[in-house]
Parts: structure tokens; sequence; C-alpha cells
């Protein structure tokens, strides 16, 4: 039977711009950050997956000379905006395979100022969202026609999702937004901590409809890592570490099936219900167990079509699940309490982690204000187009 992974440590640093540090430095603090919380040092660790996109590749390689060079294995991940969780899935692997004991999981990225960032949205100076992509770009193929950039893709996604099951008008996806943005109040590592009316949100600018900016994901310069250890070896540690140590119970990686109808366009609904149906298998629990989920929110329709992807609600029901209040932090299943994508941040490689890290604060009992009380298990989830898709479920140590 393979060996369970655990997560020891695990560290986000505050995202927003970072305008003196570079991504070594970034995916430094948190790497550091990281081991410090596990209750152990650099040369504990045996293998090494670090995760960034925009940095030119090598990053194990330079985040090693910066915190400790010590001869492991160092994989360097790119896996679009799943890079982050991809990284970890590699550590957990080495757990589960037998080949280490202890791993590190790094993901940083630099992108404040980006500006026009294909596929993306972005901040730029100020409080201000700047559009960003390609909109007008449409892909030439055989089988469904459309857009590949990110805006494009996921305005379309939700505006298919309400022509097929009704009710996801202009307003429902704006309180998405409105939820999120007020979650974030409550985040001190969210990179904007700012309220939004609902006519605020509706009357910004339009990116794609029904996406205004601010109902957009948040382009910034963070980084987050994760320690794992083996379970055998978590039992020879700290009665402490063992209380702090979150299970993973699942993780799972899927990409695009094949489908008759397109090869080219991403299909973000298939990849997420498949690592979903995976993982819940993999963990013996259901989305009924769940206390809470931070999912992709990079835009506010994915937020809407994720519920469903997920099984958060019942096929066709994700606009009725909404509405009823149940994604608040006070609601029944709470969701993105960090103040999502669309708040907290999405500096690419560091979001799957970060992610992870909300979901452990909580089941901790770590999350200060926004802490959901009596939080004994949690999903995370992260997309990449391209396509992409990591699921984690993790569980409160019974310790």
């Amino acid at each position: 039977m393979a060996e369970n992974a655990w997560i020891l440590g695990i560290h986000m640093t505050k995202f927003g711009k970072r305008p003196t540090d570079d991504v070594v430095d970034l995916a430094s603090e948190a790497a550091l950050g990281a081991l410090k919380d596990a209750g152990v040092g650099m040369k504990d660790i045996q293998v090494l997956a670090a995760g960034n996109l925009r940095g030119g590749g090598g990053l194990a390689q330079a985040l090693q000379k910066q915190i400790g060079q010590t001869g492991i294995p160092a994989f360097n991940v790119a896996n679009a905006c799943a890079t982050g969780a991809t990284a970890l899935r590699v550590a957990i692997m080495a757990i589960k395979a037998g080949e280490a004991d202890f791993g590190l999981a790094v993901g940083a990225e630099k992108l404040s100022g980006v500006g026009l960032l294909t596929g993306n949205t972005a901040r730029a100076e100020g409080d201000e969202w700047t559009p960003a992509g390609r909109f007008g770009a449409v892909t030439g193929l055989d089988g469904r026609t459309g857009t590949e950039t990110m805006p494009g893709v996921f305005a379309q996604v939700g505006m298919e999702y309400g022509h097929k099951y009704g009710g996801a008008s202009f307003e429902l996806f704006a309180k998405i937004a409105e939820k999120n943005h007020a979650h974030s109040t409550l985040n001190p590592l969210a990179a904007y901590q700012k309220r939004f009316t609902l006519d605020q949100i509706m009357n910004d600018v339009m990116i794609a409809y029904p996406n205004t900016r601010s109902m957009c994901s948040a382009n910034c310069d963070g980084g987050a890592a994760a320690v794992v250890v083996s379970e055998a070896k978590l039992r020879t540690l700290s009665l402490e570490q063992q209380r702090r140590a979150i299970k993973v119970s699942a993780s799972v990686l899927t990409s695009d099936p094949w489908q008759a109808a397109c090869q080219v366009l991403p299909d973000i609904n298939t990849l997420t219900k498949a690592a979903a149906n995976q993982a819940y298998e993999q963990a013996g629990l259901g989305p009924s167990d769940l206390d809470l989920v931070e999912l992709h929110d990079c835009f506010a329709t994915a937020e809407l079509v994720h519920y469903d992807n997920l099984g958060l609600c019942e096929t066709g029901g994700a606009a009725d699940f909404c509405n009823s209040g149940a994604t608040w932090r006070d609601g029944t299943t709470p969701v993105n309490v960090s103040g999502g994508l669309e708040s907290k941040g999405h500096p690419i490689s560091a979001t799957g982690i970060a992610n992870i890290w909300e979901v452990c604060h909580h089941l901790r009992g770590e999350a200060g204000d926004r802490q959901i009380e009596g939080a004994r298990a949690g999903l995370a989830h992260v997309i990449g187009l391209g396509s992409a898709c990591g699921v984690h479920i993790l569980e409160k140590s019974a310790a």
C-alpha cells in the first residue's frame, strides 16, 4: 500500500506588488516559511519541486543557491495556472513511491505591472484593473470555434451554462465577485482587501461579457510553498508536529480527454469533473463532507460552473446553489473564503499551493477572523488552461 502523505508545513507570502523582490526572493521567502512552519530544515528535504512560468526556467536550482544546495533531485515545473498544484503533486508522488520522507514544493511568480498579458487580466498602478489578452482573437479550427484567450473562454463557459440550465444572469455573476471581495477583507495576505457593491461591480469596465474587470482575477506577485512528509516519518516527530499536520487524502491531476467535437479549445468542465470524481473516490469522501472549498475563480463565470463540476450542487443547479447563500463564509459550503483569485490575487505559479494554504489554516484552526469553525475536511482546486486540473482533498489530523 502506498505511503500516505501529509502537509507538515505551509507558507504563503503576502500577495500584491513586490517591486524590490524577484522570483527567487519570493520563492525563498515561501520555502523558508514553510520549513519553519514544519519545524524542519533544508537538510531534511529529499526532493524539491519548484514551479514558475515567466522566469525562464530553472527556479528549483536558483532556489537551492539561496536556501541550501544539498544534492537532492530538483524538478522544475510548468503547467499553466496548475503549476503550483503540479509541483506539490510531484513531491507527493515521491513520498508515495517511498523515494523520500520529506519533500518541498514551491510556486512563485512576478506578475504585477505586466499590463497586457495574453490570456489573463492584470491590475496596474493603484487599485485599478487593466484588461489584458487578445479579446478579439478567434481560433481557426475544425470543430467548435471560439477564442483561446482566458477572458473569452471563461465568458463563453459561463454563458453556455446559463443557456443550458437557466438562471445564470449578469447580476448573478456579479454576486459571486461581491462575495469574494467581501471575503478578502478578512485576509491580511490578500493582494486586495476592498469590498465592492453589486452596482460597482456591474458598472465596472467590461472585459468579456459577462465579466467586468472586478469579476476577473488579479495579477500580482507572490509565492507559496509546502513541506510534505510521509506518514511513517510523521509518527517519529513531535506531538505538536503531528497535531498540526494535514492529511492529503487525495491528490489528482487531469487533462482534457479526447472528444469528437474539438481537440483545440479547452474544456474546463470535463477535466474538472474527472479530477473531482477521482479525488472523492481516493479520499472516501463526498462533496457533502467538505467544510470549505478553494476553487479556481479566475473569473466569476468560472466559479459558477465549478460549483457544478466539483459536485457541490446537483447538475444544472449552480445558479440556485449560489442564490441560496451557501457559498458565503457563514453558508453551508463556504467557497473562496480567502477572497479567491479575484481578490487574494493570482500569481499564477503560486496559486495552486496558496489555495491549499487557505484550506490547511482552517483545518488547523489558524485562519483568524475568517475561520470556519470545526472544519475537518476541505478541497482545493485549480485549472491550468491548456489543459490541466489539480484537485486536492485535505483532512484534519486526528492526533
